[in-house]
């Protein structure tokens, strides 16, 4: 509840401070005109970047490797223009922040850190925080401590030995 209070009380009442002040110094085109061009700048890096990432994104699909990277970098994307779109001076920041490569890149490894990613029969699962399975067990695409992908196949010796327990 106190991050929807942040998000749909205090945000906009804090542009439309910033918003007013603006428009007293420089007056209510001027800032009018700064917002749309703001817009607009967005919607064409977004484009651009997003392009790119999707290329990556393929790329990596092409080789035969998860692009949980590029996924992550399309999702900050996707809130970098929504920032952008809506009108005001401090979600556009936040919003050029996600489009700038080198923060976008930032950002994306913070949130590689807090998921797992691993590929199945039905397509991608994300799952929050780096435990993994709640049974312990591991996936392939499971990362090590350095952040490396351990890969590898396992076999489970227990129901092997158990069935060879039933037939006898």
């Amino acid at each position: 509840m106190p991050i929807l209070l942040f998000v749909f009380i205090i945000i906009p009442i804090a542009e439309m401070a910033v918003l007013i002040q603006v428009g007293g110094v420089i007056g209510v085109f001027n800032t009018i005109g700064i917002v749309l061009l703001t817009a607009v700048a967005g919607a064409w890096l977004l484009r651009q970047q997003g392009l790119a990432t999707l290329l990556k994104a393929n790329q990596r699909l092409n080789s035969g490797e998860l692009p949980a990277k590029e996924v992550a970098e399309g999702l900050i994307l996707a809130v970098g223009g929504v920032l952008l779109l809506t009108p005001g001076f401090i979600t556009d920041a936040f919003g050029f922040v996600c489009l700038i490569p080198f923060t976008r890149h930032w950002l994306a490894a913070l949130a590689m850190k807090k998921m797992v990613v691993s590929g199945g029969n039905s397509g991608f699962n994300f799952r929050a925080g780096a435990g993994g399975d709640p049974f312990g067990r591991r996936s392939p695409f499971d990362r090590d401590d350095n952040g490396d992908i351990i890969e590898g196949e396992y076999r489970d010796e227990t129901k092997t030995t158990h069935d060879r327990l039933d037939k006898k």
